[in-house]
């Protein structure tokens, strides 16, 4: 590996080259993290079946005993949460160059509903898993948590809280049932956050304790 890039609790990431001289991102689990095994497996297997301009592209995957690595195409300008929260960053992007990466988040949340081989909820959507090629072109990654829906399914439950607070749809949280309309939310917060240029925590208000979308509601009663 030729530099780190960024590490959370349980991933590691890393960038490389392959022997052609193409650079890629490798997501590497940290050995013993039982939650990560699920989600490598899960990523895996969307990731494999999915293509789209707008999806970080799968170029291969490694598993030996402990050892769990997940081989992406390199994205150079990083994520999107990268510019947006920076306020000297965000004027990198014109609003011309906002309004494409809206449209590429739009049309890979589009992809995943109705044109892929599977009906994917991807459960996570927010700026810092969409990515950024050279062109600045968004890119969605991250399919660890996805869940498909049979095409007679419109409604789903789960055991488990996932994702990001904030970006969970309501009827999520609190009865842990979510739908296909999921994205659709967490896609609205996201423009929101691009609008605005701020993140969804309890800072708004006269007593900074609204999140964003409760603070932003507060003008339309």
């Amino acid at each position: 590996m030729d530099s780190w890039v960024y590490h959370g609790i349980d991933i590691y990431f890393s960038m490389g080259k392959l022997s052609n001289g193409q650079e890629i991102a490798v997501k590497r689990l940290s050995r013993g993290s039982k939650q990560g095994i699920e989600e490598f497996k899960n990523e895996v297997t969307f990731a494999t079946k999915l293509q789209h301009v707008n999806l970080v592209k799968l170029l291969g995957f490694y598993t030996e005993k402990e050892e769990n690595m997940l081989i992406y195409e390199y994205m150079p300008n990083k994520s999107l949460d990268f510019y947006l929260f920076d306020p000297r960053r965000r004027l990198m992007l014109n609003w011309e160059k906002w309004v494409e990466i809206i449209e590429g988040i739009i049309r890979g949340l589009l992809y995943l509903q109705e044109y892929s081989r599977l009906t994917i909820v991807h459960r996570d959507l927010k700026a810092s898993n969409i990515l950024l090629d050279g062109n600045m072109k968004p890119k969605i990654s991250d399919f660890g948590i996805a869940k498909s829906f049979q095409n007679n399914e419109s409604i789903a439950s789960t055991d488990h809280i996932v994702g990001t607070y904030g970006c969970d749809p309501p009827e999520y949280v609190k009865e842990r049932v979510y739908s296909r309309k999921y994205d659709v939310y967490s896609s609205g917060v996201l423009l929101l956050q691009i609008i605005s240029g701020k993140k969804n925590y309890n800072v708004y208000g006269p007593h900074q304790n609204l999140n964003l979308l409760e603070y932003v509601s507060c003008f339309f009663q």
